[in-house]
């Protein structure tokens, strides 16, 4: 007993997940357990070479990050360790979790257009963005980024790799100029009329919909936002998730603090503090800039499908020049 309970006094927590209002989601879990987080924070590839080299005497009982396809790393990696939870089973959907890692938040990428230069219906489909008709007009980050490479992955996933590497040579043909910048960069350029159309996270156009500066305000009166394949798989989902590292010295403290970060508490706040869909679909938000998206069909594909396209992902977008 007395073993049981020192254990389940500290947490160690590896996150790449770099949001400021996170802070409250882990005092909450705190105050709760009365379990102390012990944070390391880095960037994904950092943390996940930390962790090969500390092997079994690392201390970091679970490992946080964005984006499916690193998740999936750590996975290949043999980092996690197998979780039994109930909690997590019938909260978390089936194609947002493996035996190992779980999703706890999602955002979907949607099409971004210049209202000016476009009209919705010229944009429906990611494969629009490869229309010829957009030549000249397309934004975007670099083909290297894993947001852009998950993008690719599903589309593989659901079409082959042949239409795959049609959209992306369709989508190289359209640049209006080489990608660089973030996904807020490209908004901003979409709405300066530099470029006609870009694709993004949800949470970064949420981000500015909910901006107080009044520059930001008028740039987003200039976009509209599409939901894209609506009529087909629906818009492309990817995830912020976790799971308990199979060295983990609290192992009893991880699996408490994976079920908490899926409970409403911790749901709500992915969704509200950080402009994220809750995965336990019971959870109401109240995100003013969320629910002025509106609703949408999101693609069901399951999230470890992403990872298994990941390289082909790639190959095809260095074939087609989308650097």
């Amino acid at each position: 007993m007395n073993a049981a309970m020192a254990e389940e006094k500290v947490l160690n927590l590896y996150s790449a997940r770099h949001y400021q209002t996170d802070e409250a989601l882990y005092s909450n879990f705190t105050q709760q357990t009365g379990i102390k987080i012990n944070r390391i924070e880095g960037k994904e590839d950092e943390l996940l070479e930390r962790l090969k080299n500390e092997g079994a005497n690392s201390p970091a009982d679970i490992f946080l990050t964005v984006d499916a396809a690193r998740l999936a790393k750590a996975h290949e990696l043999g980092l996690f360790a197998p979780v039994a939870s109930k909690t997590l089973e019938t909260r978390i959907p089936s194609h947002l979790r493996t035996d190992d890692w779980f999703a706890f938040s999602t955002r979907a990428r949607v099409i971004v257009f210049n209202k000016t230069q476009l009209k919705a219906e010229d944009v429906q489909n990611y494969a629009d963005l490869a229309n010829p008709k957009l030549k000249g007009k397309l934004c975007s980050r670099s083909g290297s980024h894993p947001y852009n490479l998950s993008l690719m992955a599903s589309i593989i996933a659901h079409q082959g790799e042949a239409k795959a590497e049609e959209v992306a040579r369709g989508m190289v043909a359209n640049f209006a100029r080489a990608p660089k910048g973030g996904d807020t960069d490209q908004i901003k350029s979409v709405a300066a009329g530099e470029c006609g159309v870009t694709i993004s996270n949800t949470y970064y156009v949420a981000r500015l919909l909910r901006s107080t500066k009044p520059e930001e305000t008028k740039l987003m009166e200039k976009v509209g936002i599409v939901w894209p394949d609506q009529n087909g798989n629906g818009a492309h989902i990817n995830v912020s998730g976790g799971g308990m590292l199979k060295n983990a010295p609290n192992k009893a403290a991880a699996v408490k603090f994976l079920e908490y970060l899926a409970s409403d508490q911790a749901q709500r706040y992915f969704a509200d503090g950080n402009n994220e869909w809750p995965v336990v679909e019971s959870v109401k938000i109240a995100n003013p800039a969320l629910e002025s998206l509106g609703k949408f069909k999101a693609d069901k594909l399951p999230i470890k499908n992403l990872a298994m396209y990941q390289a082909k992902a790639q190959i095809i977008f260095d074939r087609a020049g989308f650097k």
